[in-house]
C-alpha cells in the first residue's frame, strides 16, 4: 500500500490523472473502474486535457462505473451517467458503447446487478478501480454493514451520505434514497486500487480505514487486503 499526500487539490488531481494516463498508455485497451462525486473532478479535467493535447488515447478504452441512483434514468442531470458523459467521456475520445454505468431504472435490479457482473467479468475484470471515501468510509456506495457485500446489489444509504449529497440537488428531499452499487468483489479484484481523498474532514476517516481493523463497519478498510492500493491524500 502507497500513501501520498499532495500538497493541494490540484496536485492530488494531477497525480491521480497521470497514474491513470500512465495505466491506458501502458494497456490501451484495460478496463477503468471509474467514480463519481467531487472528489474525481480535478482527475477528470486533467484527463481531458491530456487527451486534447494527445498526450493519451482513450479510444480503446472500456470503462465501468462503480453506482447509480436507483430512479434515476441517464437522461437525468442528477444521474451519474449524466455526470459521466458531462464530466469525461464527452471530453475524452472513448467510445461511449464502451462506457457502462450501472442500470437505475431497472424492472428487477437484482438481475441488473448480476448482470453488470457477468459484464465485468466479460470484460476480464478492471486493471485500474478509481475510488473516492465517504465520511462513513463507504466506498462506491457499499455503506457500514455487518458483513461486506461480494455482488452488486441495491442499498439503502445512510443518512449521512444522503446528507453529503444533498449539494448536488435543490433540496435533500430530492436526493434518492437508494442506489446500485459495485460490490466488494469486482473491487477488490481490480488489479490496480487508485483511491483519492481531500480535505481535512477525510483524514478521521482514512486513519480508520488504513490503520484500523478490518471491518465492514469501515467498508473502506477491506482494501487493507488489496495486493496494490496507492492512496492519495490532500488536506485543502
Amino acid at each position: 500500500m502507497k500513501f501520498v499526500k499532495a500538497e493541494s487539490y490540484e496536485k492530488l488531481s494531477r497525480m491521480a490523472a497521470g497514474i491513470i494516463a500512465a495505466q491506458v498508455i501502458l494497456k490501451p485497451d484495460c478496463v477503468l473502474g471509474l467514480a463519481t462525486g467531487s472528489s474525481p473532478l480535478g482527475t477528470y479535467a486533467n484527463l481531458a486535457s491530456a487527451c486534447k493535447a494527445g498526450d493519451v488515447d482513450f479510444s480503446a478504452v472500456k470503462s465501468v462505473n462503480l453506482d447509480e441512483y436507483v430512479g434515476l434514468s441517464g437522461e437525468d442531470d442528477q444521474s451519474y451517467r449524466y455526470f459521466m458523459d458531462t464530466n469525461l467521456f464527452s471530453k475524452i475520445n472513448i467510445d461511449r458503447a464502451n462506457t457502462y454505468v450501472p442500470g437505475g431504472c431497472s424492472d428487477d435490479m437484482e438481475a441488473e446487478g448480476k448482470a453488470y457482473d457477468e459484464l465485468i467479468d466479460s470484460l476480464g475484470g478492471i486493471d485500474l478501480q478509481l475510488l473516492g471515501i465517504g465520511l462513513d468510509g463507504h466506498i462506491g456506495f457499499n455503506e457500514p454493514d455487518d458483513i461486506f457485500v461480494g455482488k452488486t446489489h441495491v442499498v439503502e444509504l445512510d443518512k449521512s451520505t444522503i446528507e453529503a449529497n444533498a449539494r448536488f440537488f435543490e433540496s435533500i428531499d430530492d436526493v434518492p434514497r437508494s442506489a446500485i452499487t459495485m460490490g466488494m468483489g469486482a473491487i477488490m479484484k481490480a488489479k490496480k486500487v487508485l483511491l483519492i481523498a481531500n480535505g481535512k474532514n477525510k483524514e478521521d476517516i482514512l486513519n480508520q480505514a488504513f490503520y484500523g481493523p478490518i471491518t465492514p463497519r469501515v467498508p473502506a478498510s477491506i482494501l487493507q487486503l488489496h495486493p496494490d492500493v496507492t492512496v492519495i491524500y490532500s488536506e485543502n
